[in-house]
């Protein structure tokens, strides 16, 4: 497939900024809930640290995807995945770069208007917070950020279905002959207790569930239909 990059159909800007600058508008998505979550256990770090966000969300756009998403430096650093993330480490997934989006996006469940960007329904299939596990040759640990420009970056997720170590890799950047301007990453499970080996590593995307809300992506535009009047 060829790899799509921001402004693409994988892309919700204009969601985006939305979640941003105030309420969403979406339609269908009731997913917003009032008050803060629930801390969790893995949340936060030994030292009260808070944990970066993760969230993997299925877009039915005009090709459906999964949207993996990392909060780094205040920012959702996102990735288009074809195929869905796999726990199961013989699975590599091409995960292509789009563009940040705001860290409110995470929290988006619903349906983006046919005419804009990103149109079609979204859900969030996972969510979470990470440990990021770079080290140097000395043992210190390196940003993520840092991690992710040197094309490689290890991290721990503690999802509500992803769970243990996982590893983005970039196998051809964008300023590379025959790239067509086009970074591509691969997203793999690493080989550790908490990886799959018996059954398919990723959900069927048509049948999966809300982590939020317990929703199918049929569901959630249903809801949006008859919100609507159509």
């Amino acid at each position: 497939m060829r790899p799509k990059t921001a402004g693409s159909s994988c892309d919700s800007s204009r969601a985006a900024a939305e979640w941003k600058h105030g309420p969403a508008t979406r339609t269908g998505d009731t997913s917003r809930r009032d008050g803060p979550e629930p801390r969790r256990e893995h949340d936060v770090e030994n030292d009260g640290t808070p944990r970066p966000h993760f969230v993997v969300q299925i877009h039915d756009a005009r090709r459906l995807h999964f949207d993996f998403r990392l909060e780094v430096d205040g920012v959702l650093k996102s990735w288009a995945v074809p195929r869905g993330p796999s726990e199961n480490p013989s699975d590599r997934r091409l995960a292509v770069p789009t563009e940040d989006h705001a860290l409110e996006y995470r929290e988006f469940e619903g349906v983006i208007p046919r005419g804009e960007s990103g149109s079609g329904t979204v859900i969030v299939w996972d969510q979470g917070t990470y440990r990021p596990l770079g080290h140097d040759g000395q043992g210190d640990s390196v940003p993520f950020s840092e991690s992710l420009a040197l094309g490689h970056a290890t991290f721990w997720l503690y999802g509500s279905k992803l769970h243990g170590e996982f590893a983005l890799t970039r196998i051809q950047k964008g300023d590379e002959p025959d790239s067509g301007g086009h970074e591509a990453w691969l997203l793999i499970k690493a080989n550790d207790r908490l990886a799959v080996r018996d059954r398919p590593g990723s959900p069927d995307p048509y049948h999966a569930r809300s982590a939020r809300t317990g929703r199918t992506l049929h569901q959630v535009a249903a809801a949006a239909s008859r919100g609507s009047g159509d």
